[in-house]
């Protein structure tokens, strides 16, 4: 079920965006002391983080653009399934997922909720990264080849989509992070848009 226009907003590429944002504050808060940390550690660690807030300086580099499109605003997660991104600059707008139900505020404008049933390909994205946040290494792998490099204080994981339908939209996605924080999420898009997004957590007070 749709409400609300759908004109110019381009939803399954917002819900890409969130899924991105959901999925970077769900990668685990693993011990700055460990020694030899892989990749199992981090997907036993997963379902660890249950809440938090940050927040994000984004860029998006459209090839028909000169210049970067930067926006600014925060971000807020809670298990199981509930992510806010609230956008303050170059305009107010929130996107808001709570379950399989996407909605889109913007000041003067009428809400918009978008079932992520209307989008099929987009949705068993978004199912199998619910399932396997809780630390389902094999499921993860049965979207991505996962690649973890780097060391505690420098790591980064690549995500490369399998299924064809996701690798005809990006190449890949790439986090990046320090220790227990999570610092950057990068999108590579097939045809040579990227976007580049930091994050800086807000401490809880």
């Amino acid at each position: 079920m749709i409400s609300g226009s759908l004109q110019t907003v381009k939803i399954p590429e917002r819900i890409r965006t969130v899924f991105l944002v959901w999925l970077a504050w769900m990668l685990p808060f693993f011990s700055a002391h460990a020694e030899n940390w892989n990749l199992p550690q981090l997907m036993q660690m997963m379902a660890q983080n249950k809440a938090g807030k940050a927040s994000f300086v984004e860029k998006k580099y459209i090839g028909a653009l000169d210049q970067p499109i930067l926006s600014t605003g925060n971000l807020s997660f809670m298990t199981p399934d509930k992510l806010e991104k609230h956008t303050l600059t170059p305009k107010p707008e929130s996107l808001i997922l709570n379950g399989d139900q996407l909605t889109l505020d913007r000041p003067g404008k009428q809400s918009m909720t978008v079932s992520l049933e209307e989008y099929p390909e987009v949705a068993t994205f978004i199912e199998s990264i619910r399932g396997t946040l809780a630390g389902d290494r094999t499921a993860l792998e049965k979207l991505y080849a996962l690649k973890l490099t780097g060391q505690v204080e420098n790591w980064q994981l690549v995500l490369t989509p399998k299924q064809e339908r996701m690798s005809s939209i990006f190449s890949s996605i790439r986090i990046s992070g320090s220790q227990a924080k999570v610092n950057s999420i990068e999108l590579n898009q097939r045809d040579g848009d990227h976007s580049e997004m930091i994050i800086t957590q807000i401490p809880d007070s």
